[in-house]
C-alpha cells in the first residue's frame, strides 16, 4: 500500500522549485548505515515502497530500517489530449521532494557487507544516483 497523508490542508500544491542541497536530513542519526541521493527532485510513493521492499527481503526481516522521506506532495497531471483550461487536474500520485544529500533509509543492526549489499540493490530502484554511507563514530 503506497504512503500518502492522512489528511491535508490543501489539496493541490504548485510545483515549487528545488535548486539547493539538503542542509537538513543529509546526516545518518538512527541507523548505522544510510542511502544518500545525489540528485535531487520528486522520489514518488511507490519507489520509495519499492526500495524498502528490497531492502527489507534482502535482509530477511534482521535489524532495522528507517525510512527518512515521507511522500506529501500532491503531484496532479491533466489527462492526454485534453484542451487547455478547465482548471487543474486531480491529484494523480504523492511525491516527497528530495534535495542532493538527502538521506533516504537508514539500516541498523546488520554486518556493513549486508547492508551496502541491500542498498545496492535499493540503488536500482531509485531514480536518482546514490551513495552508501555510514554514520560518523564521535
Amino acid at each position: 500500500m503506497p504512503l500518502l497523508p492522512k489528511r491535508v490542508k490543501f489539496r493541490k500544491q504548485q510545483r515549487g522549485s528545488n535548486k539547493t542541497v539538503a542542509c537538513r536530513g543529509n546526516k545518518v542519526s538512527f541507523g548505522d548505515y544510510a542511502l544518500q541521493l545525489l540528485e535531487g527532485g520528486w522520489l514518488t510513493a511507490r519507489q520509495i515502497e519499492a526500495g524498502r521492499i528490497a531492502a527489507r527481503q534482502y535482509v530477511s526481516r534482521e535489524g532495522k530500517l528507517f525510512v527518512r522521506v515521507f511522500p506529501d506532495k500532491p503531484i496532479s497531471k491533466k489527462p492526454l489530449e485534453t484542451r487547455m483550461g478547465k482548471g487543474k487536474a486531480e491529484p494523480e500520485y504523492w511525491a516527497a521532494v528530495v534535495k542532493p544529500g538527502t538521506i533516504v533509509y537508514e539500516m541498523a543492526g546488520v554486518p556493513e557487507s549486508m547492508a551496502k549489499a541491500a542498498f545496492a540493490r535499493v540503488a536500482h530502484k531509485m531514480p536518482f544516483r546514490c551513495r552508501f554511507v555510514v554514520r560518523r563514530s564521535a
